[in-house]
């Protein structure tokens, strides 16, 4: 973790950006709760999970209660599936990857159940390869204007996951679009979308750059 916070310092340090201004979230498929613990403790304080059963077991064997410690955040990264969502919107204070107006229906329908106003950010497909889900750039405005009408759900920014690449300078061209797709509808509506969560273990440096608030990095965090 320290060597993570270096090279994000020193990305900042470059560009004349506060380093205040990115929130590291640390991506735990697959690590065991101990390692989560082992992270917290190190200072990360929010927590980024692919799958919401794996999420969900080790959201109650992590109950911090170190007053000392500030509380985890819970970011569900993954692709989240319609009828996952009723678990979900119980433990994760961010959903990253609304894809469609159906999928933000549900949401808002449970999180009504529990009273809460569940944050969310729309996932936009910057890359042309096939496996990548998320709304075109294009399509983002009409669809962030439908789901912007439910009372339970709150639209906090946009997610993108870049096409794996030999060379993260690559990657640049997909962040310079979604940095462009929040710029122009922030421009054109009364929204004021301030997350841009972008960026992972190969590429987050060259996200930073380009503007990205938030990184979704893995193995250079767990393995390192």
């Amino acid at each position: 973790m320290p060597s993570i916070r270096g090279r994000i310092a020193l990305v900042c340090s470059k560009i004349n950006r506060d380093f205040n201004s990115i929130t590291v979230v640390a991506v735990a498929k697959g690590r065991t709760s101990e390692q989560i613990k082992e992270a917290f403790e190190a200072g990360i304080t929010d927590i980024g999970e692919n799958r919401v059963q794996e999420a969900f077991t080790k959201y109650y064997r992590l109950p911090i209660t170190d007053y000392r410690l500030p509380k985890i955040k819970w970011h569900m990264v993954g692709h989240l599936q319609t009828n996952k969502v009723k678990d979900a919107v119980k433990i994760f204070d961010l959903i990253h990857s609304i894809d469609s107006v159906r999928l933000a229906k549900e949401i808002d329908k449970e999180a009504a159940r529990i009273n809460k106003i569940q944050d969310i950010l729309i996932e936009v497909k910057t890359s042309p390869e096939a496996t990548k889900l998320g709304l075109k750039p294009n399509e983002a405005i009409e669809v962030i204007k439908e789901i912007s009408e439910f009372k339970n759900i709150k639209i906090k920014g946009l997610m993108t996951i870049a096409p794996l690449v030999d060379n993260p300078e690559k990657t640049r061209p997909y962040f310079i679009k979604l940095r462009e797709t929040r710029d122009r509808i922030n421009e054109l509506t009364n929204y004021e979308l301030r997350i841009l969560s972008m960026g992972m273990t190969d590429d987050f440096e060259v996200a930073i750059e380009e503007g990205s608030t938030m990184v979704r990095i893995g193995r250079a965090i767990f393995e390192s």
